[in-house]
């Protein structure tokens, strides 16, 4: 959707980095006040923990990372109908010393959600790596490509994260034989395309535009949001589709975007993707059109886009993509530790392999 309204998604102490630890920000604002929330937390213990009064607004959206970029849509729609003055969007959990999604679905409840995954289970797909690993096995085949093609990305995401100092894995770039020597996961995926799990936090803050402009700092526009669920769509395992060397749900939000913004991928000065594993990241590469089916390997090698400039998943910290919104934020305001120069507008997606969202800052004016 385009914001009918300019609205920002301001700075101050509630939008940052976070890369272990777990800030938690709210409006100081007087008049109606919101959460976008999807934390564990309950939405009224976290309020009155961040000093915030009564609450005009406040909703949790599905989906894991799927949903990070759908809060800001949440935030600006109340903003822009009047229902909030200023909305708060935060994730946070413990997943590093709690529950790692990484160990794996051990047990599950008699859900839709649980049947769906009852195909598989049987058949030893028991964690998100062995759910990606079908889809990039078959990328791989399809297109004659080696498991070496998905280090590209691990390579840029250390890169940057050797350079941030709130990243997990600051000062410690890796290289591509780095990559290669790191032990399998489930082939074709190695360690080093999977992201870390992280305890921590993250929150942003969206209020209109006369209020943003008051602010210190200058504010990210909300060009365009979008959120999108694909035909037979599942929760990682939509292995019945017509293919599996892309990613439909993130196609569905790359047309929303362009369509609504009326931007191209030309009109993008750099990029932040969801990487909880590096496959999807070349697939939503050419899913939003940057380069053609197979290609996306060679475009990240080449540095043809600034990505994920604060580390991403794989480097800074895994907090289901809010931490990639606060970088964009930065890049748009010019306070990124790996600013890129010149330029106005950032894509930013949400989780992959489950229905998802997406949206594009740029800057005010």
């Amino acid at each position: 959707m385009r914001v009918t309204r300019p609205h920002r998604v301001p700075n101050g102490s509630s939008v940052g980095c976070s890369g272990g630890s777990a800030p938690t920000g709210c409006s100081g604002s007087a008049g109606p006040r919101s959460t976008a929330g999807r934390a564990a937390a309950p939405i009224i213990t976290v309020a009155p923990a961040a000093g915030v009064g009564e609450l005009s607004f406040f909703s949790r959206i599905h989906y894991g990372g799927g949903a990070a970029c759908a809060t800001v849509q949440q935030a600006a729609l109340a903003v822009a109908s009047g229902v909030a003055d200023v909305v708060v969007c935060y994730r946070a959990f413990s997943e590093r010393s709690g529950r790692r999604f990484g160990s794996g679905v051990q047990r599950r409840e008699p859900t839709a959600e649980g049947a769906a995954l009852g195909r598989n289970l049987p058949y030893g797909l028991l964690t998100p790596a062995s759910w990606v690993a079908m889809a990039a096995q078959r990328y791989l085949h399809t297109y004659g490509l080696g498991p070496e093609v998905f280090g590209q990305v691990a390579v840029v995401d250390r890169r940057h994260a050797a350079r941030n100092p709130a990243a997990y894995f600051h000062g410690k770039p890796i290289t591509l034989a780095d990559h290669a020597a790191s032990r399998w996961i489930v082939e074709p995926l190695r360690l080093l395309d999977c992201c870390q799990e992280t305890d921590g936090g993250q929150a942003l803050v969206v209020t209109g535009v006369e209020r943003a402009r008051d602010l210190p700092r200058p504010p990210a526009v909300v060009v365009a949001v979008a959120q999108g669920a694909g035909r037979s769509q599942e929760q990682m395992t939509s292995f019945y589709r017509d293919g599996l060397t892309g990613l439909p749900e993130t196609a569905v939000v790359a047309r929303r975007l362009w369509r609504t913004s009326g931007l191209s991928p030309a009109d993008i000065d750099r990029c932040i993707l969801y990487g909880h594993f590096t496959p999807f990241v070349l697939m939503q590469l050419e899913e939003f059109g940057f380069c053609g089916p197979g290609e996306a390997g060679d475009f990240v090698a080449a540095d043809a886009l600034p990505l994920n400039t604060h580390g991403g998943q794989l480097g800074e910290a895994y907090l289901h993509g809010m931490n990639g919104i606060a970088e964009a934020a930065r890049q748009i305001r010019g306070t990124s530790v790996n600013q890129v120069a010149g330029g106005a507008r950032a894509l930013v997606t949400a989780g992959t392999g489950v229905p998802t969202s997406g949206l594009v800052l740029g800057a005010d004016g």
